[in-house]
């Protein structure tokens, strides 16, 4: 092996969440909170298999 790092230490994941590192006056919070983006699933309904692996979420893409 390579590595100086033991195997076990390259396995771990670390999950982590990203609200906390959005400042609370951000414009991306502002816009959430006044526009309702629920509208773009009726939009690409079509474009979406119900099949297979889950897909983003088109809001998220959006």
């Amino acid at each position: 092996m390579l590595s100086k790092h033991d195997s076990i230490q390259r396995d771990q994941l670390e999950m982590i969440t990203l609200d906390p590192l959005v400042p609370p006056n951000h414009l991306v919070l502002k816009m959430e909170a006044a526009i309702d983006f629920t509208f773009i699933y009726d939009l690409v309904k079509d474009m979406y298999s119900e099949v297979g692996r889950p897909s983003i979420d088109p809001v998220i893409l959006v």
